[in-house]
């Protein structure tokens, strides 16, 4: 990991910093390339939008490491209105959730029931929720939620980075319950000896994991990933496997970041492949912004250039 993306990722975590980047326009109207708006009426507009263009969705609302209780049942509540407001819209969109937002660094079990709620609702709405995976501190406790969630509920599902060690064993444990997952590279700053140091590894690792879950058996055990990459090379990998393998396309999907190869988004939907939008929204969105910089450092010299000039 370069040292400018290391910085970046630290930063994400700075309130000192968040609160001088938020007061400027230019860096409001910039996060608007990556985050749907700071509404849910906003961010169903562009859902909306996107499945018009045959693009599905999943909705987040920003947010995360809250440190009170109260603060994780208005993030709860917001889910539960979001999912209203999804069901009344008629958009085809998912939900995703960080368990930080939802209490985890306060109670594990008051977490649980937090997310239990949300899973609940959005079962009577027929929509699914994906629990996103977080910084490695929060590994282990993300997925004992997810295992207690899914042993209740079929419409939860969980994300798995590719650039932790403990992944592959963490997918060959859970493909008997029939995962549906969301597999990523990561987008955290870890020590080497929990995530591959070099980017070959990770991609290396996404591709075996993604060649686990595409398996026959794990396919007949209900398994359904969610391919979440803008890597061409890597897409094209899988297109390639999934032919060779008679595997069908609505086997698994792909899914990348709202704002991030939105053409490349496209022409996948056009040839007939699942293609879903991570749609993020709220006013909490600086860390999520300061991650996809430090995705693209030359995003951070257009801000700087033009933070004093507005």
């Amino acid at each position: 990991m370069s040292l400018l993306r290391s910085l970046l990722i630290r930063l994400s975590r700075s309130t000192t910093l968040q609160d001088f980047i938020i007061g400027f326009s230019v860096s409001r109207r910039m996060s608007r390339r990556f985050v749907a708006g700071e509404t849910l009426e906003e961010a169903i507009e562009v859902i909306s939008s996107l499945n018009q263009r045959g693009i599905l969705t999943t909705i987040d609302h920003l947010g995360e490491n809250v440190t009170s209780k109260e603060e994780a049942r208005q993030a709860a509540e917001e889910y539960l209105r979001a999912l209203d407001g999804l069901a009344e819209s008629g958009v085809d969109s998912g939900v995703s959730l960080k368990l930080t937002q939802m209490g985890l660094d306060i109670d594990q079990s008051f977490c649980e029931g937090n997310v239990a709620q949300i899973v609940e609702k959005a079962k009577r709405h027929g929509i699914f929720v994906r629990i996103d995976m977080e910084g490695s501190p929060h590994t282990e406790r993300t997925i004992q939620v997810y295992r207690a969630l899914r042993q209740r509920y079929d419409n939860v599902g969980i994300a798995i980075q590719s650039y932790l060690y403990r992944s592959e064993d963490d997918v060959r444990q859970m493909i008997p319950q029939g995962l549906n997952v969301r597999l990523c590279k990561g987008a955290y700053d870890e020590p080497p000896h929990i995530a591959f140091p070099d980017k070959r590894d990770v991609d290396a690792n996404l591709i075996k994991l993604t060649e686990m879950l595409l398996t026959e058996e794990a396919r007949k055990a209900g398994c359904y990933p969610a391919l979440a990459t803008h890597d061409e090379k890597i897409i094209d990998w899988c297109k390639e496997h999934v032919q060779k393998e008679g595997i069908g396309k609505e086997e698994f999907e792909f899914q990348m970041l709202y704002g991030i190869r939105p053409r490349l988004q496209q022409e996948l939907a056009d040839q007939g492949y699942r293609v879903r939008a991570y749609v993020p929204y709220g006013d909490s969105w600086y860390p999520y912004f300061m991650r996809r910089l430090a995705e693209r450092p030359a995003n951070l010299l257009f801000l700087l250039g033009n933070l004093f000039k507005a």
